[in-house]
């Protein structure tokens, strides 16, 4: 225990290292101890940094930051207004179709399935075709109560949910407006020389929020692109569908995967085993493909220099510990970690490091 002994205590010696794990504790115990109050700063922080490009965009044009601010927050609010107004009525129609169908989709494929023992007698066994019929069944019984829950709980919920939308839409403006007001007022609590803090700030900040509007500019081509393709091809339900490809690139690897099973269910069940039914499933994987072979590198190539094993470890371990919240933050929790990591040798080991100018303006 003595060189384990010997680096807590060089660690803890060291002022810089310990200003940030004090933060890194009071931000986990933030989010996990009051997640009804941390879930809408979260919210209007992530709105932030995606509209912190159009912002600065404004400013380089000449419109000082004042207006910058309002100007983006009417833009923003009157492209969400549109969207509810147009896009929620049109989807809500759609999920309802789709719940009340999905019972006679199963059913189709276990019709199916029931005729694989007789067709590959050596593949299958009516012991198996049981078992897989059986969680088929459960998971769709599951999916539909979900369904109706979800919908309940929105319905009984809706004041407490426009109160929280309200509040996170009033914060948005203010962090856009007062970004450097409220810089400053959290910079005043902590010690005036915090290098190792500041580095890892600015790298997190610059890819966090680049990594976010990317995302957003992301998922509205893939879900654009799949809705025409969609609808060009004549499958049902193209405009859910549509959404549940665009938020499929949310989570890396996995979204895409997961995905592919309603698509080639609602095409199965309306053509099915037929050549419409192929080209739907391979038009879905031929967008899937381009997304990721050109659209990310195209969007991502200098944002996220993260290997691909180390965003499947940071989906893994942080939707384990959060659920779906983890899973769509965990390449941004895996950047911040990213950065802590390139910034803890310098803080923990350097002198030199501790007495680096920084820019104010960064």
């Amino acid at each position: 225990m003595r060189p384990v002994h010997s680096w807590i205590k060089q660690t803890l010696d060291d002022p810089q290292v310990l200003l940030v794990l004090v933060l890194l504790t009071l931000g986990l115990a933030f989010v996990t101890l009051v997640p009804a109050v941390s879930a809408p700063v979260i919210s209007a922080v992530v709105v932030a940094f995606i509209l912190d490009g159009p912002n600065r965009g404004l400013r380089r044009l000449g419109v000082p930051h004042p207006w910058s601010a309002v100007i983006t927050y009417v833009l923003f609010i009157a492209f969400t207004a549109a969207l509810i107004g147009l896009a929620v009525p049109a989807l809500t129609r759609q999920v309802v179709t789709f719940a009340e169908q999905l019972p006679g989709m199963v059913g189709e494929v276990n019709r199916v399935l029931t005729t694989l023992p007789e067709a590959y007698p050596k593949l299958i066994g009516e012991d198996q075709l049981a078992v897989i019929t059986g969680e088929i069944n459960a998971a769709t019984t599951n999916l539909v109560r979900g369904l109706v829950t979800f919908s309940l709980a929105s319905a009984v919920d809706l004041i407490s949910t426009a109160v929280y939308m309200i509040l996170t839409l009033v914060m948005v403006f203010f962090l856009l407006k007062d970004r450097r007001l409220i810089l400053d007022w959290i910079a005043g609590f902590m010690p005036d020389h915090r290098p190792m803090a500041d580095r890892i700030w600015r790298e997190f900040v610059a890819r966090a929020g680049d990594y976010a509007r990317g995302k957003v500019y992301e998922i509205v081509i893939v879900a654009a692109a799949a809705w025409v393709t969609f609808l060009a091809i004549g499958l049902d339900f193209a405009a859910l569908l549509a959404v549940m490809t665009g938020l499929s690139v949310i989570i890396p690897f996995i979204g895409a995967a997961v995905v592919t099973l309603p698509v080639a269910l609602v095409a199965f069940f309306q053509w099915g085993l037929s050549f419409d039914f192929a080209l739907a499933v391979g038009a879905y994987l031929l967008l899937q493909g381009v997304d990721g072979n050109v659209l990310v590198p195209l969007l991502f190539s200098e944002v996220v220099k993260l290997h691909p094993l180390a965003v499947i470890v940071a989906i893994l371990f942080f939707g384990g510990i959060w659920g779906v919240g983890g899973l769509f933050f965990a390449v941004p929790l895996a950047t911040l970690a990213k950065a802590v990591m390139d910034a803890w040798p310098a803080g923990a080991s350097s002198t030199d490091a501790a007495d680096q100018s920084l820019d104010p303006a960064a």
